[in-house]
């Protein structure tokens, strides 16, 4: 494999959109779910991965490591691939497949009124004084109007603001893990 950071970052970028669009035509129904778990589980992994190969690549041939250097080669790929994949995942959900994006749109809803829903029925089975029982009635009324028809038509959670606030947040999680593996491979010697 490479031992450039920038082309690693391009094979994450390739194997990141494979990923994507195996959900995307595997899924079906369950796409928001399946992304969900993909996002949670198998990119962070591989993204790790590709940073650790990035720095131990770098490590071996030259034999000694700095901070900076561990950093640099471990942010590097993951920078590189994680903005390709998000900027390509928006120009597909937002130009290419709309019908995807209004899918992701609806089982988000869903999923955000099945956990109400859960909540609610949770805590009322907890609660013993009638006030509290009345007052969990009058939020839970008050929240689920949010979830009427005529209010989530419109709703867009695949805008341009939120992928960058998304890209925001894997940025900080690209940032820990390059602090990570440069404090790691910091002074050592490969000898």
């Amino acid at each position: 494999m490479s031992k450039n950071p920038v082309t690693l970052g391009i094979i994450l970028y390739v194997i990141t959109m494979l990923i994507f669009f195996a959900i995307y035509f595997i899924s079906g129904v369950d796409y928001f779910n399946n992304s969900l778990i993909a996002n949670a589980f198998v990119l962070p992994l591989l993204y790790c991965v590709f940073a650790y190969l990035s720095v131990n690549s770098y490590w071996k041939s030259k034999g000694i490591i700095s901070f900076k250097d561990a950093f640099s080669k471990a942010f590097t790929p993951m920078f590189v691939g994680g903005f390709l994949s998000v900027v390509s995942m928006f120009v597909f959900l937002n130009f290419v497949d709309s019908d995807a994006k209004d899918l992701l749109n609806y089982q988000y809803v869903e999923r955000q009124k099945a956990e109400l829903n859960k909540e609610y029925e949770s805590a009322k089975q907890v609660l013993a004084k009638k006030e509290d029982i009345e007052e969990l009635e009058i939020k839970y009324r008050q929240r689920i109007q949010s979830f009427e028809p005529e209010r989530v038509k419109d709703k867009d959670m695949l805008t341009f603001r939120l992928f960058s606030s998304y890209f925001a947040a894997i940025l900080i999680f690209y940032l820990i893990l390059s602090l990570f593996f440069g404090a790691f491979f910091r002074g050592r010697t490969t000898k």
